[in-house]
């Protein structure tokens, strides 16, 4: 027998909740990237030297973009342990315990001894606090896109879902400010000593953040409709998300982490790859990339909404498809402007492929969303999202560095960025075919139930 649940009122929700939630939603994402994305800055431009001495630089930066990998080989165990809670207990207190999981391990990376200090002591803790960046990183997306994403009103999903996708050019514009101030503040020769750490003692900020949304927001609408919906039986029944999502939709799972593999890998490659690149390469300055970086990453605060708004009106997978076919375009292109090590071209190679990335990534955290059902959508988008993460991601600047030596020649790169491409875009289009054979289906099944009308 269904429980009284199942016939509670549907929650009212106001347009003041809607917009605390969206606001909340965007601050949370933020704070978790600027924390993530400092690391991987200081992995280009630190980590090398002060944690892993070597008198090969090539081999510091490579064992240097190796710990920044570890981080995404934790994202999933990350979304696979907050999408099992976040669908069972709810979306906000995963949420809560992932930023302030985030919050703690960046502050005590900024308070870490370096290798001349404690020796090989330093690059094992530097390691083990990335892995908790990582699950912390891992658990938060799919917590804070569905706080966005399910506070939605009709028609607008896409929007909102971008409020959260803003975390990253955001979290981007100010970790690479924070560096800029530090590098600014203290002379050359203290930015190895000291200076690094500013950024990551800011990390504790985030513990505030985490506060706020466990006192002031409340769970979504959606999950409380799945809730209300639970007979006693399944109430009392032990769940698994996880085991629902790999029995039933770990084809989705994999076609969406495809889908957008080659976004995720450009975004590094141009964060943290180009960095080193660059500067150790190409001779360009440390703080000129930096600031190019900044500026271009700000496009992306404009791009992503309008990709995102226009998804709701045409269809996300027509967004998406430009997006990935444009990265794939301008990937040559792209590094013959930038091996010019001329600024002007520079930016205008990260600024046409920031472009594409932007395009792409509006309209992801709605198509994660519509992917799967309530009851196992915190972990089908979370595991779809973690997978491309790190195939694509996390290794992306230490293949690049592997290629370059390897080959000599930052065409290599492009290659590696069209391969990713072709991938995501026959991802994409085998979700749309998905797609359209379930709308069919549904159509047959209508047809079935109310007969065929005169």
């Amino acid at each position: 027998m269904a429980d009284s649940a199942q016939h509670a009122p549907e929650p009212t929700i106001t347009v003041s909740q809607r917009r605390r939630a969206a606001t909340a939603a965007a601050l949370a994402s933020t704070a978790e990237w600027f924390d993530y994305f400092v690391f991987g800055i200081a992995a280009a431009l630190v980590f090398g030297k002060i944690f892993f001495p070597t008198t090969n630089a090539a081999a510091g930066v490579l064992a240097s973009f190796a710990t920044f990998a570890v981080g995404f080989l934790a994202r999933p165990l990350g979304g696979i342990i907050a999408g099992s809670l976040g669908d069972k207990r709810g979306r906000k207190p995963v949420l809560v315990l992932a930023i302030a999981l985030m919050g703690t391990a960046t502050t005590l990376i900024g308070l870490l001894p370096t290798y001349d200090t404690i020796g090989i002591a330093a690059p094992i803790l530097l390691v083990l606090l990335r892995l908790v960046q990582g699950v912390a990183v891992g658990a938060q997306w799919g917590g804070a896109m569905l706080l966005a994403t399910e506070y939605a009103p009709p028609g607008k999903r896409g929007l909102y879902g971008s409020l959260v996708q803003l975390g990253v050019p955001i979290g981007v514009v100010l970790a690479n400010t924070v560096f800029l101030i530090a590098a600014r503040v203290a002379p050359p020769s203290d930015f190895l000593t000291w200076a690094w750490r500013i950024p990551f003692l800011v990390g504790v900020l985030v513990l505030g953040l985490a506060w706020y949304l466990h006192v002031k927001i409340d769970e979504t609408p959606e999950y409380r409709r799945a809730e209300a919906k639970l007979t006693a039986e399944q109430r009392g029944r032990a769940q698994s998300p996880l085991r629902d999502v790999l029995r039933d939709h770990k084809g989705t799972v994999l076609l969406a982490g495809g889908s957008f593999m080659v976004n995720t890998a450009t975004f590094y490659i141009l964060l943290n790859g180009v960095l080193d690149y660059a500067t150790r390469h190409l001779g360009m300055s440390r703080t000129t990339v930096l600031v190019a970086t900044l500026l271009i990453s700000t496009v992306q605060l404009a791009i992503i909404p309008l990709s995102a708004k226009l998804s709701d009106r045409i269809g996300r997978l027509k967004i998406y498809t430009f997006g990935a076919a444009g990265v794939a375009l301008w990937a040559i292109p792209m590094f013959l402007l930038i091996d010019t090590a001329s600024l002007p071209l520079f930016v205008v190679a990260s600024f046409v492929g920031s472009l594409f990335l932007g395009i792409m990534y509006g309209p992801q955290a709605a198509l994660f969303a519509e992917l799967f059902t309530a009851e196992m959508r915190y972990t089908g988008a979370s595991l779809g999202y973690q997978i491309s993460a790190v195939v694509g991601g996390g290794l992306a600047p230490f293949i690049m560095v592997l290629l370059l030596e390897s080959t000599g020649t930052s065409m290599s790169v492009s290659l590696y960025i069209i391969v990713l491409a072709l991938i995501s875009l026959g991802s994409i289009a085998l979700l749309a075919k998905r797609a359209a054979k379930s709308t069919s289906d549904s159509n047959d099944r209508a047809r079935e139930t109310v007969g065929d009308q005169p």
